[in-house]
């Protein structure tokens, strides 16, 4: 599938794996959508490099994924500005611990927000458009919604959430909208986590031995939405094999 003057909306698409999605998806003839929230610095930085390659070929849209409203917008401002929408990218994601003993409704009610509200209805909203174009839709997930990670029930719910919704909508946009998932492994590190320890720890569980890289979920996502027409309903582990270690 050719990708020139195909549009592609990646939600975080500012900084780490969101980022490099973009610039994969751009590099392979795409134009990009850059959903950020606070990153605009990051954001800009991003337009910046990639119009300068060709030119007006990335639009930034600003928003806080958990108002409901502002889902619809940033999907109604994406076709307005871009003409057009092929793939929706899920990428946005909230990720921090709440055991049990100190969870709140406020860290329910964000994380759900954002791993599985957004995504459900941005799915909604760009369904119409995604049909016209015979598009598809990629959510990132975790390996964690198979996996639960301790002290972590919330966040390990959302992503199983968004597993489930992965297939139900695979079932219920086809044939028109394909719709798969993304689940990495140790990719990176959370930017407010430096326990060498631990991380050494966990990859000494994974079977390759070393953490993955951005790009090779972006390499993925490509080949999800040029190369694999016939593929739905799927999600594809990126984790150096930890899933299916003991």
């Amino acid at each position: 599938m050719k990708l020139e003057g195909k549009v592609a909306l990646i939600t975080g698409g500012a900084k780490r794996i969101g980022a490099c999605i973009a610039q994969t998806l751009h590099h392979a003839g795409m134009n990009v959508v850059i959903h950020y929230h606070s990153s605009a610095d990051a954001a800009r930085a991003l337009q910046k490099q990639l119009n300068e390659q060709r030119e007006n070929s990335c639009l930034l849209i600003q928003g806080d994924l958990t108002g409901h409203n502002k889902l619809k917008s940033i999907i109604k401002e994406s076709v307005q500005q871009m003409g057009r929408l092929d793939a929706l990218v899920n990428n946005a994601s909230a990720f921090f611990p709440t055991a049990l003993n100190s969870a709140s409704e406020k860290h329910w009610n964000r994380l759900l927000d954002t791993n599985l509200k957004a995504p459900f209805f941005l799915s909604q909203a760009a369904a119409p458009h995604l049909a016209r174009q015979k598009g598809c839709i990629i959510n990132l997930i975790d390996i964690y919604a198979e996996r639960p990670l301790e002290n972590h029930p919330i966040y390990c719910a959302s992503k199983a959430g968004l597993a489930s919704l992965t297939r139900s909508f695979a079932q219920s946009l086809a044939p028109d909208i394909r719709v798969n998932g993304l689940a990495p492994g140790a990719i990176l590190w959370p930017e407010d986590q430096h326990d060498e320890v631990a991380q050494q720890r966990l990859l000494s569980r994974t079977p390759l031995k070393r953490l993955g890289s951005p790009q090779d979920i972006a390499n993925a996502a490509l080949f999800l939405i040029r190369d694999a027409p016939y593929i739905t309903g799927q999600i594809l582990n990126i984790d150096g094999g930890r899933t299916i270690a003991p």
